[in-house]
């Protein structure tokens, strides 16, 4: 956008002109300053008026260096980790992409490009050849080698790592130096995602060896200057980064507030540059302060009612189908999500996915059904539900579900669990409560991740071995159709048989200051998929 801008205007006035007033506009030139120089020149009032104004819009577009930024996520733990393979939550993946890269990144339509590979080919996609970039330095200025991708990729299959990539990383076979600049990664079966895996964050690329992670060695845009788990975390510019011209800021400061109305009011008030995860109900504060804007991701992002299948009430299957039920969908959407939300149906492939199931009758908002079910579950009591605004939304759905639960004859007692150590404490570990699941940036990782039976984070501990059979088939399949219909099986059967209800797809809103520019929608979520901080530039 940029580079059109200033050409049109070097168009219309000139080349020597052109560099005249960009020249004078990089010294800090106003538009009042430009016009005069314009009318000097013999030009009049209006045209100057106008091309002024063009001349002061595209030098604003064209990336400025330097600055310093403050930028606030929605958590903050003392587990915070600068370790790739601990990653869990958008802090971790904010902070790590500021000091790693992978072999591959993911665009804004979460296609694969290269990274510190430069090219990656395959026959059979069971057989994959990356070829690394050269020049690339380390921050301690070590070149990049093939033992650094050997190390990176196959620490995540030793248990001991207890790597939240486990699950994904166990189809790779082996990987192996092939040549001076090139590795070869062979697979136990073939799978034609494998570059959209390596380009998700816990596939980040380290130091071979490494096994102390907090001084943050990487070879991405920016170095670690400090690092305190759960505090904050400062990085300066890479001056010896790979992408010419990048990264644009000098510092960046970045720290989780958990309190949604404490990130926005640290906004509002100067403190922060950018902040994560805003309520659709600050939206219009956010908006009507001078000086603010909103930036907007709709994306697979999802909370989700989990029913553990193996202990408590969601070990009956009619309790778990009557808390289904009782999700009124349309009315969270609009009243909780105030429309930044797309309805969903209980399974976790949203309609921006190629593999959504649009065919999946919808599950309807049923009290009467929800209460025959209840009532045949046999359970009865108070049942202890787990909220927290750590998860989205999760507090005010489960208020309106307590309100449904009463028509049905349940009565549903709600926890409300403080942010700060929810991740740790309480997701997981609850027989019913809430996740929030992050968008994935493919089909295959979100049910590999989520949903094979021994998945880390299989949030209902629900298991079938069909459904783990199709998801190894449909990675090989390569007639499209046929992999539509397996993904659409697997989704059908998550809808009938998993422990989860999932209400709505969400869409993820960061505030920021005007000044702050560069932002664009990257659908893995909110600040542009966790990949702002090389991306974005101060406005002089």
């Amino acid at each position: 956008m940029s580079d059109s801008s200033n050409k049109r205007f070097e168009d219309l006035v000139g080349p020597g002109e052109s560099l005249r007033v960009m020249s004078a506009l990089k010294r800090g030139a106003s538009r009042r300053d430009v016009l005069a120089m314009l009318m000097a020149g013999g030009m009049q009032v209006t045209l100057a008026g106008s091309l002024a104004g063009m001349a002061v819009s595209a030098h604003a577009q064209t990336p400025r260096r330097g600055g310093r930024i403050r930028v606030a996520g929605a958590t903050a733990a003392a587990t915070d980790t600068l370790d790739p393979a601990k990653q869990s939550n958008q802090t971790d993946y904010s902070r790590c992409n500021m000091v790693y890269n992978g072999l591959t990144s993911l665009d804004g339509s979460l296609t694969p490009q290269p990274a510190l590979a430069e090219s990656f080919t395959t026959k059979d996609a069971k057989v994959w050849v990356f070829t690394l970039r050269k020049g690339v330095v380390f921050h301690d200025g070590k070149p990049l080698a093939p033992a650094d991708v050997v190390f990176s990729v196959m620490r995540h299959k030793d248990a001991a790592t207890a790597s939240k990539a486990k699950v994904l990383a166990d189809q790779i076979e082996s990987v192996k130096a092939t040549g001076p600049n090139e590795v070869t990664i062979v697979l136990s079966a073939p799978n034609a995602d494998l570059p959209v895996i390596l380009g998700t964050y816990h596939f980040h690329i380290v130091k071979d060896g490494t096994t102390d992670f907090n001084a943050g060695i990487g070879t991405g845009p920016y170095k670690l200057k400090e690092f305190k788990p759960g505090i904050r975390s400062v990085v300066v510019r890479n001056e010896a980064y790979w992408k010419p011209g990048k990264p644009y800021l000098d510092e960046i400061e970045f720290v989780g507030i958990g309190d949604e109305s404490a990130r926005v009011n640290a906004l509002l008030s100067g403190g922060m540059d950018l902040v994560g995860s805003v309520n659709p109900r600050s939206v219009e504060r956010v908006k009507g302060t001078p000086g603010f804007g909103i930036f907007v991701t709709q994306s697979g992002q999802y909370s989700d009612l989990i029913m553990r299948k193996d202990v408590g009430p969601g070990a009956n299957p009619d309790f778990v189908l009557g808390m289904k039920h009782l999700f009124d969908r349309e009315q969270m959407k609009k009243t909780i999500a105030l429309d930044y939300a797309v309805v969903a149906n209980d399974q976790p492939i949203d309609p921006t996915n190629r593999f959504h199931f649009a065919g999946l009758p919808q599950r309807p908002f049923d009290p009467e059904k929800a209460k025959f079910h209840l009532q045949k579950s046999g359970v009865t009591g108070k049942v202890p539900l787990v909220a927290s605004p750590a998860a989205l939304y999760s507090v005010e759905m489960s208020l309106l579900l307590q309100q449904a639960a009463q028509r049905a004859g349940l009565e549903l007692d709600i926890k409300r669990m403080p942010a700060d150590g929810y991740w740790s404490n309480h997701w997981l570990n609850s027989h019913v409560g809430f996740g929030n699941v992050n968008p994935r940036p493919s089909a295959d990782v979100l049910l590999t991740q989520f949903f094979q039976s021994n998945a880390a984070w299989n949030e209902s501990r629900w298991k079938s071995e069909k459904f783990d059979q199709l998801l190894l088939a449909s990675r090989a399949e390569t007639d499209l159709a046929k992999r539509k219909q397996m993904y659409a099986d697997m989704q059908t059967m998550i809808h009938q048989e998993a422990g989860l209800g999932i209400p709505m797809f969400l869409a993820s809103i960061d505030g920021h200051t005007s000044k702050l520019k560069g932002l664009s929608p990257i659908p893995l979520g909110g600040l542009m998929g966790y990949n702002f901080a090389e991306n974005v530039w101060l406005e002089a």
